[in-house]
């Protein structure tokens, strides 16, 4: 079954664009390229031209997940997949593809209304090593499982979400139940992976912003304690410390971003299983900060203890 195979790429919408070129490369460690348009900059973190793009406007948010297949025949059957069960689709013109660096895409969106683009042949610049805004030990951890996970606000319902996305040929669905005190049922997590990462994309309910956060895996566990001390050292809120994820068994910890939302770096984080089970609490720590508000979450999806 075709099915898409990474998140290659996505776009951001950020007010302070100075703000965000200066955390993306003294914070984050990624390669800060101006881009070919005012108000416009591509994020590298390995070989591709780009796997982030930031866009100066008023949104501060999500505006576009990029999800690859493996080339044009993957293309052409998932464009008939999803006009086939009624999910309007627009095939991109080859000024929009290569405004993305890609061979071909197509433009979509989900049930929950997260604009989607679904693409093949990405611009890989063999020729220029990624090169780190700041000292690292080692490179991020891309390749197979594309350049990390993210979470976004669910509108849809659990249903309509996991049957879109089983059309994408992802799998998953609930590997958190948890707890929470005063409400009359435990909050579900859905989780779904299209590759050897635990997960590519995760849901929890509809906050603020369309983005809970945006995970970065790091190859060496040091790098972890050095972005912490960066964190820290900057004066930037910890939102969620450091803790052991119990789905993908990730160390990891979240601070919150010149947007407002969270940004994570994890490393260690153990392949998928391609079998249903779920927890009610993290492995240890990840302890959220008391005072730090995530606009992207509405309920407490922290994983603490309860």
């Amino acid at each position: 079954m075709t099915q898409v195979t990474e998140l290659g790429y996505l776009t951001l919408g950020v007010k302070r664009l100075a703000r965000w070129k200066e955390f993306a490369s003294d914070i984050l460690g990624l390669e800060v390229v101006e881009g070919d348009l005012p108000g416009r900059v591509f994020l590298r973190m390995d070989y591709w031209h780009h796997r982030i793009v930031l866009e100066e406007n008023d949104a501060d948010d999500l505006m576009l997940l990029g999800l690859r297949v493996a080339g044009q025949d993957e293309f052409g059957e998932m464009a008939k997949r999803l006009t086939d069960a009624g999910v309007p689709v627009r095939i991109g013109s080859f000024e929009e593809a290569a405004e993305r660096h890609v061979l071909e895409v197509m433009m979509l969106e989900d049930p929950s209304g997260h604009h989607l683009e679904i693409f093949h042949g990405p611009h890989v610049q063999a020729n220029r090593p990624f090169y780190p805004g700041r000292r690292m030990h080692g490179p991020f951890k891309t390749g197979t499982g594309g350049l990390g996970h993210i979470m976004v606000g669910n509108s849809a319902g659990y249903d309509k979400t996991y049957a879109f996305y089983r059309l994408l040929g992802m799998r998953g669905g609930v590997e958190y139940r948890v707890p929470v005190p005063n409400l009359p049922r435990p909050v579900d997590l859905t989780f779904m992976h299209c590759n050897d990462r635990d997960h590519t994309l995760a849901f929890t309910a509809p906050g603020k912003k369309r983005i809970n956060h945006l995970m970065f895996e790091v190859e060496n566990f040091d790098d972890v304690g050095l972005a912490y001390e960066t964190v820290k050292r900057a004066g930037i809120p910890v939102g969620i410390e450091p803790g052991r994820h119990a789905n993908d068994q990730m160390y990891s910890f979240y601070f919150i971003n010149p947007s407002g939302f969270m940004s994570e770096i994890g490393w260690g984080a153990r392949a998928s299983t391609h079998q249903s089970e779920f927890y009610q609490r993290d492995t240890f720590g990840h302890a959220p900060v008391q005072g730090v508000v995530n606009p992207g979450m509405e309920v407490n999806a922290s994983l603490e203890p309860v």
